[in-house]
């Protein structure tokens, strides 16, 4: 067994896409309208799918928003250098809601980001060993 995705509720498609695609470096890689039952789903990750775990973005045609649950905590992705990913996020117009430092109570250097729709991504840093596993 392997997880395959997770799936994202999202108010306006087209914007998040634009923010997975071009601030945080992600590829579409298939997208389909459900005509009949008015929705689309756009999977975007940073591989292919049959290696890696993906996002799914899932958009209702007639649902404009959602409200974010208290249980929804964040997706992490992890990243060679938190300081400098804050850097080129802010630069393509993303929105760093906690610069990188070290995690409370930790030495861990994490940042957090939030898309368009309020979701929560944490970067962690990670060293060479820990991103080749």
């Amino acid at each position: 067994m392997r997880m395959l995705h997770t799936m994202l509720r999202v108010g306006n498609l087209e914007q998040s896409l634009k923010f997975y695609t071009e601030v945080l470096g992600m590829t579409l890689l298939r997208k389909r309208d459900y005509e009949e039952g008015r929705f689309t789903l756009a999977f975007v990750g940073y591989g292919e799918e049959s290696d890696t775990t993906v996002l799914e973005l899932t958009h209702n045609w007639d649902t404009q928003s959602y409200t974010l649950g208290n249980a929804y905590g964040h997706i992490a992705i992890g990243v060679a250098d938190a300081y400098k990913a804050c850097e080129e996020i802010k630069a393509r117009g993303g929105n760093v809601v906690r610069e990188a430092g070290p995690m409370k109570g930790g030495v861990t250097v994490i940042a957090f980001v939030e898309d368009p729709d309020g979701y929560k991504i944490e970067l962690i840093q990670q060293d060479a060993d820990a991103r080749n596993n």
